[in-house]
């Protein structure tokens, strides 16, 4: 099973991640979109992440590695530049890079 965890907002920045359009667009703009408009399902290099279906605003995804060897560069920029913090779904660590 891929390492997995929860993106969240940063405590300070409110309660949700933003709406779904801001969220899809700012990934888009990172290179990690969906397959086809309208999936729930965003890929990036090494990475997946998972929208609720319907869900706006976006209040917590789901971030799986799909390639350890570059996934983690991505995932560190992703965070840092979106402000989220990362919950390890196997540890309970939280991860707030930047």
């Amino acid at each position: 099973m891929p390492q997995q965890f929860v993106i969240l907002a940063r405590d300070n920045d409110g309660p949700d991640l933003g709406s779904r359009a801001d969220v899809l667009a700012t990934l888009a703009g990172m290179n990690t979109r969906p397959e086809r408009e309208g999936e729930d399902v965003l890929w990036g290099p090494g990475i997946r992440i998972d929208l609720s279906p319907g869900q706006d605003p976006v209040t917590q995804m789901l971030l799986s590695l799909v390639e350890e060897e570059i996934a983690w560069l991505v995932i560190m920029r992703l965070a840092r530049e979106c402000q989220w913090k990362l919950l390890d779904m196997e540890t309970g660590q939280e991860l707030q890079p930047g």
